[in-house]
């Protein structure tokens, strides 16, 4: 049986459509943005080789996003899960595993879950959360897996530093990976975290 994993992506949301559409009208852009970008979430299947079987799902109004519509379309996922998956949540794709992890008990059993330049508030985040924000009490997500681990860097320009240990403060099993030059770990390239994923115990 192949090694599963899940991977959510990153996305933006807005506290009104209003807010979106200035966003669309006005958000800052240069011929990058309309190009395709490819990053390490892409080649995680290649570069992992045929033992694992990787997931990487288009969520909804990605540049719209809304906590109920991921959901929803996350947990259409779940019939083709077996147990001792792995779960990676990118940005906005982090907190989104955190808040469900924390409100929910995930249909099958979790072998990790990594959480990569994921906020943990809206604290200094130039952008809002919407309805991505999370509960009081993360207790349900610290008890459905004993390895949760943590990636961030200090140059970070979407995310600060500084929500990682907010992280590290209430989930008190999570493991730190921390750099000084991967900003949003945009990248292509990921060695890290493919070795991490290689020697995970399942």
């Amino acid at each position: 049986m192949k090694k599963q994993i899940i991977v959510i992506h990153g996305g933006a949301t807005f506290n009104s459509h209003q807010e979106y559409i200035h966003f669309l009208k006005q958000g800052g852009v240069s011929a990058n943005t309309f190009k395709t970008k490819r990053s390490w979430k892409d080649f995680l299947q290649k570069e992992l080789g045929e033992e694992f079987e990787v997931f990487t799902p288009q969520m909804p109004n990605k540049y719209n996003a809304s906590y109920e519509d991921w959901k929803i379309w996350f947990e259409r996922i779940i019939p083709f899960i077996n147990d001792n998956v792995i779960l990676i949540g990118h940005s906005l794709g982090g907190i989104f595993l955190a808040k469900y992890l924390s409100k929910n008990i995930f249909a099958k059993k979790i072998s990790a879950v990594l959480l990569v330049a994921a906020p943990f508030d809206d604290k200094d985040l130039q952008e809002t959360l919407g309805d991505f924000i999370l509960p009081l009490s993360l207790e349900k997500f610290y008890n459905q897996t004993k390895k949760i681990y943590l990636f961030f860097s200090n140059d970070d320009p979407v995310v600060p530093f500084e929500q990682m240990s907010k992280y590290k403060n209430v989930l008190l099993n999570a493991q730190m990976f921390t750099f000084t030059d991967r900003q949003h770990f945009n990248q292509e390239s990921f060695p890290e975290i493919l070795e991490l994923l290689k020697n995970i115990q399942f």
